[in-house]
């Protein structure tokens, strides 16, 4: 079995990892560039020197893989989300925001950033998507040396409901919230397509997202509980799954391999995958096309709000709302659930934080709600559609949250 220093550099002897289409990032440096800092580089091209587009693509080059408020690099999703996105901005403020002349995105000024968010506005941007993108021009604010010059939400004139993510589930998105019966369903899968059954019963079985799910190695990723690199104190099995490949972040987590559910579900993704350092998916399509195919057969079978009233994602939610239901002996405030001992329920809440693979122990929320949401949702009559409209993705969980 691979030892993890070989999975963290995802060197395998068989079956590459994967990449996806965005991991190439921003385009290499220019040879003449070679030995100059980012300063250097920007005083040999001051603003008006360049097209404004060359100048967007110079700085895309020398600042996007950076994270904007810490000392490291941030995803090739998130490298790929930002450069499309500001194209797409300097683009705009000639086509829609009516500015005549393109600036140089260093000159970039306050009127602009209104202009744009004025955009938004009028187009009914969804809060989480707003967040995003102002975080998207912080950076850029930031790339240019002008860190003030995105300013608060409120300052551009939007309300708190255009802005405000509710980061805690406004009603119940498990399966069996919506009347799922879930293992003959996950068996009706298994016999269209084993590569999507396979994932679909890792998700059952460790709540693992989509794109960590498709990329999963069943046998290579299944490590002794020494391998994690946890004190002993925290020993719930002797093996573990290690999950990295399609996380957010590229950030690892390791889960506790204790269930038969867990077991059987490595056992059947062990025997579609075959050799020891193949993925559960179909080998032969890209990570794209089998992330859109899992996402086809999903719709195959009616799983969507509109249809089913829950979507493939809401498997995950399933494994967390259970994580926090024999964690208390309740059910979830999305349930209605009474609400447990404050010490009892923080240890839950940090059980499905860990589990799910986020950083912070509010994110349970998403899955969980939250007393004061279920008491919102009984306000509205139980009417799902105006709970949809309010209720926004947490910021970094997403499709494949």
């Amino acid at each position: 079995m691979p030892n993890l220093a070989s999975l963290q550099h995802g060197q395998t002897a068989r079956q590459p990892a994967y990449r996806s289409s965005t991991a190439s990032g921003p385009m290499k440096r220019r040879t003449d560039w070679a030995g100059l800092s980012a300063v250097d580089i920007m005083r040999r091209h001051p603003p008006g020197s360049l097209p404004p587009e060359k100048a967007l693509e110079m700085l895309i080059t020398l600042f996007n893989e950076q994270h904007t408020a810490k000392h490291k690099s941030v995803s090739h999703k998130t490298r790929h989300d930002r450069a499309v996105f500001l194209r797409r901005f300097l683009r705009e403020l000639r086509t829609k925001a009516g500015f005549a002349t393109l600036p140089d995105p260093r000159n970039l000024g306050g009127r602009h950033i209104q202009a744009t968010v004025d955009l938004w506005r009028k187009d009914q941007m969804a809060a989480a998507t707003i967040q995003t993108y102002l975080s998207f021009l912080r950076g850029l604010a930031l790339w240019i040396g002008k860190p003030g010059l995105v300013l608060q939400p409120a300052a551009y004139g939007l309300s708190p409901s255009q802005y405000q993510r509710h980061e805690v589930a406004q009603r119940d998105r498990s399966w069996t919230g919506a009347g799922i019966d879930i293992d003959p369903l996950i068996e009706e899968v298994c016999a269209r397509d084993r590569h999507v059954g396979a994932a679909l019963r890792l998700i059952r079985a460790f709540g693992l997202r989509r794109k960590e799910a498709v990329m999963m190695r069943p046998h290579a990723c299944v490590v002794p509980f020494e391998a994690t690199g946890m004190p002993m104190d925290r020993k719930k099995a002797d093996s573990y799954l290690w999950v990295r490949q399609g996380s957010k972040g590229g950030r690892p987590r390791f889960v506790a391999i204790c269930t038969q559910i867990q077991h059987d579900a490595l056992a059947y993704a062990r025997q579609v995958a075959g050799s020891a350092d193949a993925h559960v998916s179909d080998p032969n399509r890209e990570l794209k096309q089998n992330l859109n195919h899992f996402s086809y057969v999903m719709r195959f079978f009616g799983l969507s709000l509109a249809e089913r009233g829950a979507t493939g994602h809401g498997l995950r939610h399933e494994v967390l709302v259970e994580v926090w239901r024999s964690q208390t002996g309740t059910e979830p405030p999305v349930r209605h659930g009474r609400q447990p001992p404050a010490e009892l329920a923080n240890a839950a809440r940090q059980e499905i934080a860990e589990t799910a693979g986020h950083a912070r122990k509010r994110a349970a929320g998403a899955y969980i709600g939250s007393a004061r949401a279920a008491r919102q949702a009984d306000a509205m009559g139980g009417d799902h559609a105006v709970a949809d409209a309010l209720e926004h993705q947490v910021k970094n969980l997403g499709t494949d949250a």
